[in-house]
């Protein structure tokens, strides 16, 4: 066997459609664009969404909504999960070896969803009005 030998196996290769080349070919004449139009002609197309000339369903529709791209920074940690991560020194770094916040995360606040009877104490963490009475009423302290 040389490097010159060697050929693709039987039908790996298929032979490129040729248009336009005569009645023979089974694709001459118009080339399979059909008859007259846009989309018969040569550079004739339209952009993606165009509806011919009436108002395009993504102008139609009103806009609606934001998402800040900086939320992503920001992180909610609930009472009950402070509860089961047992730890007395809370700070961002423990909750996210605990994995309780992304690793992106630079603000979190903690929120009041469910209960906590043990006492934290919060550094560089911050809390809604109900969450910072629960804590300080178990026991704990915000810093």
């Amino acid at each position: 066997m040389e490097l010159n030998g060697i050929k693709p196996a039987d039908g790996a290769k298929h032979y490129k459609r040729r248009v336009g080349r005569g009645i023979g070919s089974g694709i001459g004449k118009t080339a399979g664009r059909g008859h007259k139009g846009q989309k018969s002609r040569a550079g004739g197309y339209h952009k993606v969404g165009f509806e011919g000339g009436q108002m395009p369903l993504q102008r139609r529709l009103p806009k609606r909504g934001f998402k800040s791209h900086l939320l992503q920074f920001n992180a909610e940690v609930t009472l009950t999960s402070l509860e089961l991560l047992g730890a007395v020194d809370v700070d961002l770094l423990t909750l996210k070896q605990a994995g309780l916040v992304s690793e992106k995360a630079k603000v979190v606040k903690v929120i009041k969803t469910g209960a906590i009877t043990k006492a934290v104490k919060l550094n560089g963490i911050g809390a809604t009005a109900g969450a910072k009475a629960a804590i300080e009423a178990a026991g704990g302290s915000i810093a």
